[in-house]
């Protein structure tokens, strides 16, 4: 494994399009979601859960996607259909991060969607540990609430994102620029 801090200061995403199989094994995954609920969390309340899209399920869910996008747009031509199907397809394992807040006297809202965003960075964090291609993602679908309610979500609850694993394909190109410490650290 590599040693975490120099994992963590050249961490980079992998497009989904760039991976492919494998993917994780069993016992892999089991590591990232595990890695993924170890996260701050405030009151204990768990404000998120996953849901886990490998194999078949991908394909079921890309058919969600395309018949809520075929009925919301109806001049939409074949092709456009299909690209929506395949919206999962890329990466062969992709983890839904699904944020929910409770009502807390201590806990707000705010506070407990961090904690999502903390899940879903830890996995994509992990996964990368594992020697996988990660990417945090979301698009359209992910807040559309049909097909929120296509993918078993509750009225209440909504994605964080999408965490998209797989073996990198190629060699990535040049990293994007950061931003320069001294223009986003201030003292006080």
């Amino acid at each position: 494994m590599p040693d975490a801090i120099e994992l963590l200061k050249t961490r980079r995403s992998v497009k989904p399009r760039e991976m492919t199989e494998p993917g994780p094994s069993a016992a892999e995954l089991e590591t990232i979601l595990t890695i993924g609920a170890r996260v701050p969390d405030h009151g204990k309340l768990a404000p998120w859960r996953f849901i886990v899209f490998e194999g078949e399920a991908r394909q079921r869910a890309g058919d969600v996607i395309a018949e809520v996008f075929a009925r919301k747009n109806p001049q939409a031509s074949p092709a456009e259909i299909d690209v929506e199907r395949r919206r999962l397809a890329d990466a062969p394992l992709v983890i839904g991060v699904v944020s929910l807040t409770r009502p807390h006297p201590k806990v707000p809202a705010w506070e407990q969607e961090l904690s999502a965003g903390a899940s879903a960075m830890n996995m994509v964090t992990a996964a990368t540990a594992l020697g996988y291609g990660a990417c945090w993602l979301t698009g359209w679908f992910a807040f559309d609430r049909d097909v929120l309610d296509g993918f078993g979500l509750k009225a209440d609850e909504k994605f964080a994102g999408l965490i998209y694993v797989g073996t990198p394909g190629a060699r990535p190109g040049d990293d994007r620029p950061r931003p320069a410490l001294s223009d986003v650290v201030t003292r006080f």
